[in-house]
């Protein structure tokens, strides 16, 4: 009873020191982010500037907040490997070697696609989605966008896009605990199919380039995600066979 009660205080006061280590990263980045703040607006801005729009504030202090709101961006995404990192240190004793290699092997893999979904918005479906707006908008009104909107309405475009690109890997991962397989994502193919078809149209202008730049890659993602499944279901089925009954 008493070793029980000594080894859950031991977790708990790992548990609070990773905790604490993540958190002061975080200030650490955060403090960085705003004292960087102006090159990282300037740089944020760039879709606006090219297309002759400006960014107005409804409030003295709400430049306060969308600087707050950058920086703090910028240290969640600078502060996401150290946290990581720091769930792996805290789980690891409690996974075999093997469990503990591949998870290292994933986490990396994992940030380098989300990376990749958000660059591929910032780079491709932002500037398509926002020039198609500012041209709509332009025929019946004059254009001024507010900057804590525009920062909203950017990461809520780019955002998601870097959980799109973790789909290879949440589906090499629950194809290794058995959850899904091969089977079941050939199976529903074409539901998958209709969803990113009504997806990508919903969130690209309407036109069939836009339309297809954005649903071509969530296409190819979705097979790859079935190959690495096939590759991760194999290794599955090898592993149960190799250990003893």
């Amino acid at each position: 009873m008493l070793g029980d009660l000594s080894s859950y205080l031991d977790h708990l006061s790992d548990l609070r020191r990773r905790l604490i280590i993540v958190l002061a990263f975080f200030v650490v980045t955060l403090i960085a982010g705003l004292i960087f703040v102006k090159r990282i607006f300037n740089y944020l801005i760039t879709p606006l500037t090219v297309e002759h729009v400006k960014l107005v504030l409804f409030s003295p202090g709400e430049v306060v907040m969308v600087y707050l709101s950058m920086a703090g961006i910028v240290a969640i995404g600078l502060t996401l490997p150290v946290a990581l990192f720091q769930v792996w240190r805290f789980v690891s004793p409690g996974l075999t070697t093997t469990e503990r290699r591949y998870t290292m092997r994933l986490i990396p893999v994992s940030l380098i696609m989300f990376v990749s979904g958000v660059c591929f918005a910032w780079f491709v479906v932002f500037p398509m989605v926002l020039h198609f707006l500012i041209r709509l908008g332009e025929v019946q009104f004059s254009l001024v966008f507010n900057a804590e909107n525009y920062f909203s309405f950017l990461s809520g475009i780019c955002l998601p896009f870097g959980f799109v690109f973790e789909l290879p890997i949440a589906v090499v991962f629950l194809t290794r605990i058995g959850v899904i397989t091969p089977h079941l994502m050939r199976k529903f193919r074409r539901f998958a199919y209709l969803i990113i078809v009504l997806i990508g149209v919903f969130i690209s202008p309407p036109e069939l380039v836009s339309h297809l730049s954005v649903i071509t890659p969530m296409i190819i993602l979705y097979e790859i995600s079935i190959l690495l499944s096939v590759s991760a279901h194999r290794k599955r089925l090898m592993r149960r066979q190799q250990t003893p009954a």
